[in-house]
């Protein structure tokens, strides 16, 4: 099982804290294609190293290879809308996982895809148990 996630970073890195916990349990299910989104170098201004462009053509060849996208969408961000519109463009399903915040809701565009699978959660343990049952059942709503 070949898995993308999938993160705020040029949007903020508040979330970023978990990115690595996240990995490390989806690592029981496949292999991570993007374990570069939990990198403590990436700042919201991104790395160095890659011009737009090359950062383009990366994730969307990893999403073209992989089986599932999983995406943490607190953080509002367009790379990561940009990714999960283009998982369900291509047919791959997509875990969506969502910290609720008082005064912040989850963009309609994600909520509302029917491909999208939503998961709320409160604490981290939540959302990696959210995880298992997401793997346990056989990639709901697909």
């Amino acid at each position: 099982m070949q898995i993308y996630f999938s993160g705020s970073m040029s949007g903020g890195r508040g979330q970023a804290h978990l990115y690595p916990r996240i990995i490390d349990h989806l690592r029981l299910y496949g292999d991570v294609l993007s374990e570069f989104v939990a990198d403590k170098q990436t700042t919201r201004m991104g790395t160095a190293d890659m011009t737009p462009a090359a950062i383009y053509q990366r994730d969307i060849r990893l999403i073209d290879k992989c089986d599932l996208v999983v995406a943490e969408v607190t953080t509002p961000s367009l790379g990561v809308g940009a990714e999960v519109a283009y998982a369900g463009f291509i047919n791959r399903p997509v875990l969506a996982l969502y910290q609720p915040r008082e005064g912040f809701r989850l963009s309609a565009m994600i909520e509302g895809d029917r491909n999208v699978t939503v998961v709320r959660y409160h604490k981290l343990e939540s959302a990696l148990a959210a995880v298992d049952d997401y793997f346990s059942n056989g990639f709901p709503g697909r």
